[in-house]
């Protein structure tokens, strides 16, 4: 049974991204259009990821009833998930379409995800380093990280750190839990933007590395972490005060 859990008026939209895990290799799925506007056609209901927490927006192509492969560019967020494509005149309202998400864009941005929430578990239980940006991409992503005194920072400690972790192959769980649960948990991580939050939201989505991370995200994840290839550090960039930015790549 269809659960629509969004809507714009009377259009609704099942956001089944919140809900489908892993986040790696992706199927096609055929969903109805239930509204096309100038750049952008929208679904009943899509697997594809929506821009945001620093992560890109799935990618792919949209197959019409007549067989045509028309790509679509960088999903985008909303009260209903945007599918931009170049020539909406290739769809009609109703259609019956076949979606299909680009697996390598989606893989990479799924493994670079995982890999952040490594880094930033490990950066602030070695040195107190406090997440405050990320920027994820397939070929590579930056973590800002706010430190008391970043003269502390060292990059070899934390990328040896990061790919032990990877190469454990650790369980990587995904939770649907409450406000309160997820605010009274003794090892939560990165609660400070949950009051921005619509309160009729009663449940948010929690990513658990066992052992590693708890935190709550929307994003995309592996479900362990041997599916991440090692990392390797890139740079490093003074950001002001006690911040640094830190860039990163697979092997």
């Amino acid at each position: 049974m269809v659960n629509f859990q969004n809507f714009l008026g009377d259009i609704m939209q099942d956001k089944l991204h919140m809900n489908h895990h892993p986040g790696i290799n992706p199927k096609p799925f055929n969903s109805e259009i239930i509204d096309i506007n100038k750049d952008s056609i929208f679904l009943a209901e899509t697997y594809c990821y929506p821009r945001g927490g620093g992560q890109p927006g799935d990618i792919g192509k949209l197959v019409n009833n007549i067989g045509e492969k028309i790509d679509f560019l960088e999903v985008m967020p909303g009260e209903l998930i945007a599918h931009p494509v170049v020539d909406t005149n290739k769809f009609n309202l109703g259609e019956q379409v076949t979606c299909v998400i680009d697996t390598y864009n989606r893989n990479q941005n799924t493994r670079m995800h995982t890999a952040q929430h490594i880094f930033s578990a490990i950066a602030e239980d070695l040195w107190g380093a406090e997440t405050v940006g990320n920027q994820l991409g397939p070929s590579y992503s930056r973590i800002d990280l706010k430190f008391e005194n970043k003269e502390i920072f060292d990059q070899d400690e934390l990328i040896n750190n990061v790919n032990t972790i990877i190469n454990s192959s650790i369980i990587v769980n995904v939770h649907n839990w409450e406000r309160s649960k997820i605010l009274d948990h003794p090892q939560i991580r990165h609660t400070k933007f949950i009051n921005r939050i619509p309160s009729s939201i009663k449940e948010l989505r929690v990513v658990e590395i066992e052992g590693i991370d708890l935190c709550p995200c929307a994003g995309t994840h592996v479900d362990i972490t041997s599916d991440i290839p090692n990392v390797k550090f890139i740079s490093k960039k003074n950001k002001g005060k006690g911040r640094i930015r830190i860039s990163y790549e697979f092997e």
